[in-house]
């Protein structure tokens, strides 16, 4: 018996299902909530798992701003982003950017986990997070169902 390898013309051609996943991320640690998002969005829950093609499926979370992080985390980590220009080096504490936008901690946290390439730019497109609860996220039509984190 030979070893499946998904192919990108099984992906385009609709030949491997995606699924819809719904995350609660109320009182979930950000550390754990992103390890398991970010299997999901590579595929890696699949027995069809490619490294080098994209299987994933899409993840919806939702309450990211009830996300919590463990110890002193809120006041000491960092979130930095660089303009690009001399002194434009901005950089915003965990409480502060849950206040402003939630959605950019979780993001960060995924994209972080997946791999450095155009793959890992193409898989954080499946990522949708809100700020909101369950009846507001829009996605009611594809079925979500829980993923167990």
């Amino acid at each position: 018996m030979s070893t499946f390898f998904a192919r990108k013309e099984d992906v385009t051609s609709g030949a491997i299902e995606r699924a819809f996943y719904v995350v609660d991320a109320d009182g979930q640690t950000l550390g754990r909530l992103a390890t398991r998002i970010a299997d999901v969005l590579r595929g890696r829950h699949k027995p069809i798992y490619t490294p080098h093609v994209d299987v994933g499926d899409f993840v919806v979370v939702v309450n990211a701003a009830k996300v919590k992080v463990t110890g002193r985390k809120g006041s000491q980590k960092m979130y930095r982003r660089y303009s690009g220009y001399p002194g434009g080096l901005r950089s915003e504490t965990f409480d502060q950017v849950i206040e402003k936008d939630a959605r950019r901690v979780i993001t960060e946290a995924v994209r972080g986990m997946l791999p450095k390439n155009r793959l890992a730019r193409q898989q954080i497109t499946k990522l949708k997070v809100h700020e909101a609860g369950l009846p507001e996220h829009g996605y009611a039509a594809q079925q979500p169902k829980p993923l167990p984190v």
